[in-house]
């Protein structure tokens, strides 16, 4: 199978017996450094808490790290629209086709709420 395929069944976790690792390795490796360091901002914005700065300047950071979320999931979105929403969508079998298109409406619609 290609990069950012797998065999994995698109149950959920707890459903699955195998699991196979999803998109490119190149964008496993971005997202990780991006939360790596989203967890550090918010251990900063702790602290912050705990010794009681401007709640403003707390908003500021929290917004700050909001937005680093936001950039991880655009990031892990393109991966998964050019490899495995693509694969899925070719498949001669109309039932991946129809469960990828609700997968990602499924994600707008989450977003939207937000």
């Amino acid at each position: 199978m290609g990069e950012g395929v797998s065999e994995r069944s698109h149950m959920t976790p707890q459903a699955t017996t195998t699991h196979l690792r999803h998109g490119s390795a190149e964008v496993r490796a971005k997202a990780g450094a991006r939360l790596r360091s989203v967890e550090g901002h918010v251990r900063g914005v702790q602290r912050m808490v705990e010794e009681g700065a401007y709640c403003v300047d707390i908003i500021k950071q929290t917004q700050a790290i909001q937005r680093a979320l936001d950039k991880v999931s655009a990031l892990l979105l393109e991966d998964h629209l050019k490899h495995c929403a693509t694969t899925a969508i070719r498949a001669a079998d109309p039932t991946d086709r129809e469960r990828t298109i609700q997968e990602l409406l499924e994600v707008f619609e989450t977003s939207a709420k937000l």
